[in-house]
């Protein structure tokens, strides 16, 4: 599903229009990145939650030439959904046909 049909389902689920929907879902990632550059982690409710995490630093090998880098310390958004979810979608069907 891409970002247009996504739109599309939400705005026929909800009864606005397409501009709306797109506009109000638009408003609703922007303030979830504000408050992910402030660090900030985010719960939904019946949906899961979306942690900021700190990578520490490490060191890697790159395979082709064998030499030895240090990766620095990153920020990573990690998302965990809620127990029903994940079995929402462990017990769906594989085959999208």
């Amino acid at each position: 599903m891409n970002n247009k049909d996504f739109i599309s389902e939400l705005s026929a689920r909800t009864g606005y229009t397409q501009a709306d929907t797109q506009r109000i879902t638009t408003a609703v990632i922007n303030v979830m990145a504000d408050y992910f550059q402030e660090g900030t982690n985010i719960s939904v409710a019946d949906f899961g939650s979306f942690e900021i995490k700190k990578k520490m630093e490490r060191v890697m090998v790159n395979p082709t030439t064998q030499k030895r880098m240090l990766v620095p310390p990153k920020l990573v958004l990690t998302f965990k959904p809620v127990d029903e979810w994940k079995e929402k979608v462990k017990n769906s069907p594989t085959d999208k046909e």
